[in-house]
């Protein structure tokens, strides 16, 4: 027998965060009744699965592939767990900007998952009654220049006076174009996808949830056989699917064959006094700030009422616990410029600020996701590296995968080009 280890420690927190009460959101809370908890390491796990009579597939990671992959798995027959060491969509899949996009990624490696993952989230927010449930909303999406005023200059007056531009974008502007319409683009808030999504796998199709850590695989004959968690619980499994993000690096056995490194990304979320007035307008920026270069910070106002802004990225080493995850303040300063920059419903005294916040996006080498079976060891499958795209492409990741692991037909997307077999050669693998 082959065990394969984790190094990172064990971070365990509650389930779900509280979230915050939004004006036309509801919250959404996993029940007890749901969710397996640690206080009970030494039992089997699934004690109402028999042999044989359902497959059995652990699914690691509770972000936003981690869930799709549990819930399309659970909706097609299959019993699944869902680990998470730490709390559903509390790294990226909670902080990120939900921006869809049908045709962004065309011309690429993943021209076919993004096609495929945007007419998915449309179907799911007819399904799931997207649009209370978790802000679904098609959008119009320009491309804006914004240059930085000055302290003596006034606030509230546009420079071009285009009718393009919304009116409640009144800072120094030009040069606005469309690049997405209400038909190619559209926006989720992520961390009520995401729960929703779950409650939906828990509540309907019967996955259960458990908050722990990722210590080992168990592989016998070069077939994965179960999954040991830290504190000595083990996991019977006859395929366990791994979504851990940014932190695949901290799994030797990933690590050995290719890396997944982390993009620091900064946002802040505003609540201005007056939500009424921003409309449905996601923009995306080349911000020229006094005495800096131009950056490209991005703008999305929600439906909660609350307006998102992130931008200022960087590669850094990803932290063991993503409850260490903390925002640069010069990083988090400039996006609050890039704010009253744009508007004056943005800016200090009109706006309140509801979080200051970072994640880290999981980034591959070649810029192509990583899903599929690991080679050399069957049942074993990851899907990982979606960086900026990973709530676009989730739904679409999340079905295909759970097609190659019932080994049904490919309906979804070819998933060849995204294979980790295509590291091979390059690292080697350590089993």
């Amino acid at each position: 027998m082959a065990v394969i280890s984790s190094a990172s420690p064990v971070s365990i927190a509650s389930l779900f965060r509280p979230i915050r009460k939004y004006p036309t959101l509801p919250d959404l809370v996993i029940t007890a009744t749901s969710t397996s908890c640690l206080s009970s390491l030494s039992q089997p796990m699934n004690d109402r699965q028999q042999p044989g009579s359902k497959k059995r597939v652990v699914v690691c990671g509770g972000g936003i592939i981690g869930v799709c992959t549990a819930y399309f798995l659970a909706k097609k027959g299959a019993a699944v767990t869902l680990v998470e060491k730490s709390s559903v969509a509390c790294a990226a899949s909670g902080k990120a900007g939900g921006f869809l996009a049908l045709d962004w990624c065309d011309g690429g490696p993943v021209e076919s998952l993004a096609r495929a993952s945007f007419n998915l989230h449309r179907s799911l927010s007819e399904e799931l009654n997207g649009p209370d449930s978790y802000g679904y909303r098609p959008l119009t999406t320009l491309s804006i220049t914004v240059t930085e005023s000055g302290p003596s200059s006034p606030s509230g007056s546009k420079s071009s006076g285009d009718s393009m531009i919304p009116s409640w974008v009144d800072g120094a502007t030009r040069g606005p174009r469309t690049i997405g319409t209400t038909q190619t683009t559209a926006q989720v808030h992520p961390q009520l996808f995401t729960r929703t999504l779950l409650n939906t796998a828990v509540e309907k199709y019967g996955v259960e949830v458990v908050i722990g850590k990722l210590e080992q695989l168990r592989v016998e004959e070069g077939r994965v056989g179960s999954v040991v968690l830290e504190g000595g619980r083990v996991i019977e499994s006859d395929s366990v699917v791994l979504s851990l993000g940014p932190w695949t690096g901290k799994f030797e056995m990933l690590a050995s064959m290719f890396r997944v490194s982390g993009l620091k990304a900064h946002s802040i979320v505003l609540e201005p006094k007056d939500p009424g007035a921003i409309t449905p307008h996601a923009l995306f920026l080349s911000f020229h700030p006094q005495g800096g270069k131009a950056m490209d910070p991005e703008v999305y106002p929600r439906p909660t009422g609350e307006v998102y802004i992130c931008g200022m990225s960087a590669e850094e080493e990803v932290p063991d616990d993503p409850e260490q995850i903390v925002g640069n303040p010069a990083s988090i300063a400039m996006l609050k410029r890039v704010g009253k920059s744009v508007s004056s419903h943005l800016r200090e005294g009109e706006a309140r600020v509801k979080a200051e916040q970072a994640c880290f996006l999981p980034c591959t080498d070649d810029g192509v996701p990583i899903i599929g079976e690991v080679p050399g060891m069957k049942g074993c499958y990851v899907a990982t590296g979606h960086s900026c795209w990973g709530i676009l492409n989730g739904p679409a990741t999340g079905a295909a995968v759970a097609e190659l692991v019932l080994e049904v037909r490919a309906t979804i997307v070819d998933l060849s080009r995204f294979s980790p077999a295509r590291f091979i050669g390059r690292r080697r693998v350590k089993v």
